[in-house]
C-alpha cells in the first residue's frame, strides 16, 4: 500500500502540487481585518502582499486541531500508513498540536501507523523534503526508507533569505528598529538563515546585487553535490528577483533543476513582500 504523505501549507508548495501528487494539505490560518482564511485553500499570497503594502499587518495561527482530528481519524479508519512532514516547531505550534491529536486518535485506533516529523525547516525548505517524499511514496517505496530520506534532507537543508524591507522584520522582532531605520537609509539588506528551526540574521550587505552575489558565495561554501540537486527558490511577490537568482544559480552550479514557488500566505505574513529565499542541501544522500 502506498504511504500517505501529509504536509502543512507552510511548506509553500502550490495547490496543484497537492492535487497532482496525492499529498494531503493541512492549512495554517491567516487573519486579515478580523477575517480568517485557510492558507492555500481560501486565500492566495497576492492578497496578503497587497494588504501588507497597504499598511495592514496580517496575523497567522496554527493549523486547526479539528482538521488534524478529522484527517487522522479518516486515515486510521482506512488503515492507511502515513508520514506528516511538519513546519519547524520553533516557528509554529502546528507540529505540537499534531502530536497531541495523534495521541488522542491512537487511544481509539492503537494500530494507526502515522509518523510526524519536525523538519526544523521553513517554506520551500520543507517543501523540497515533501516533494521527494511524495515521489518516493508514488513509487511504493517502504515507509522506513521514506522516513530515512525525510530525516536526512530535513537535517541537511540550508536556508538563505534576503528581504526587501527591514521594517517588516523589525515588527516581528527579528532586527532592531534602529537597524531597520539605518538599513532603509543605507540600502542595507540582511541575509538570514535557519538555525535549529529558527530564523537568524547572519550578514548585512549593501545593495541587492551584492546580496545575490554573496548568496552564491555562501552556497558555494555550504553546498555539496549541487549538480545533482533540485535547488529551491521561493519569493514573496518578487518573481523578477527569483528569476534573477535562478540565472545566477544555474550559471554557478548547473543544478539538476531550480524549482521556483511563491512564499505562501502564512509564511509571507511574517516575511513581508519582496523576500527571496534559497534552499539546497549541504550533503547529498548516500554520500
Amino acid at each position: 500500500m502506498e504511504v500517505k504523505i501529509l504536509a502543512d501549507s507552510a511548506c509553500d508548495l502550490p495547490k496543484s502540487f497537492y492535487e497532482e501528487n496525492n499529498v494531503t494539505l493541512i492549512p495554517l490560518k491567516v487573519h486579515i481585518n478580523d477575517e480568517e482564511f485557510e492558507d492555500v485553500k481560501t486565500i492566495d499570497p497576492k492578497t496578503v502582499y497587497d494588504a501588507i503594502r497597504n499598511g495592514i499587518v496580517p496575523k497567522t495561527s496554527q493549523a486547526s486541531p479539528l482538521a488534524f482530528e478529522e484527517i487522522f481519524t479518516e486515515m486510521a479508519e482506512k488503515n492507511e500508513d502515513g508520514i506528516y512532514i511538519a513546519f519547524s516547531s520553533a516557528l509554529s505550534g502546528t507540529y505540537s498540536t499534531a502530536v497531541m491529536i495523534l495521541d488522542q486518535v491512537k487511544e481509539k485506533y492503537p494500530n494507526f501507523n502515522l509518523t510526524i516529523i519536525d523538519t526544523k525547516c521553513a517554506s520551500l525548505g520543507s517543501g523540497l523534503v515533501v516533494m521527494e517524499a511524495a515521489r518516493l511514496a508514488s513509487n511504493n517505496v517502504a515507509k522506513e526508507e521514506i522516513l530515512k530520506d525525510v530525516r536526512f534532507r530535513s537535517g541537511h537543508m540550508e536556508h538563505l533569505f534576503t528581504v526587501e524591507d527591514l521594517d517588516y522584520l523589525a515588527k516581528g522582532g527579528r532586527v532592531s528598529k534602529a537597524s531597520a531605520f539605518l538599513g532603509g537609509l543605507l540600502n542595507i539588506k540582511p541575509i538570514l538563515n535557519v538555525e535549529d528551526g529558527k530564523l537568524v540574521p547572519i550578514e548585512k550587505i549593501r545593495g541587492k546585487k551584492k546580496v545575490f552575489r554573496r548568496i552564491i558565495e555562501i552556497m558555494s561554501e555550504r553546498g555539496n553535490g549541487m549538480k545533482e540537486q533540485v535547488i529551491g527558490i521561493s519569493h514573496a511577490d518578487n518573481e523578477a528577483g527569483a528569476l534573477e537568482m535562478k540565472a545566477l544559480i544555474e550559471e554557478a552550479f548547473h543544478p539538476k533543476e531550480v524549482y521556483i514557488s511563491s512564499i505562501g500566505s502564512a509564511v509571507g505574513s511574517h516575511t513581508g513582500a519582496g523576500t527571496i529565499s534559497i534552499f539546497f542541501l549541504n550533503q547529498m544522500p548516500n554520500q
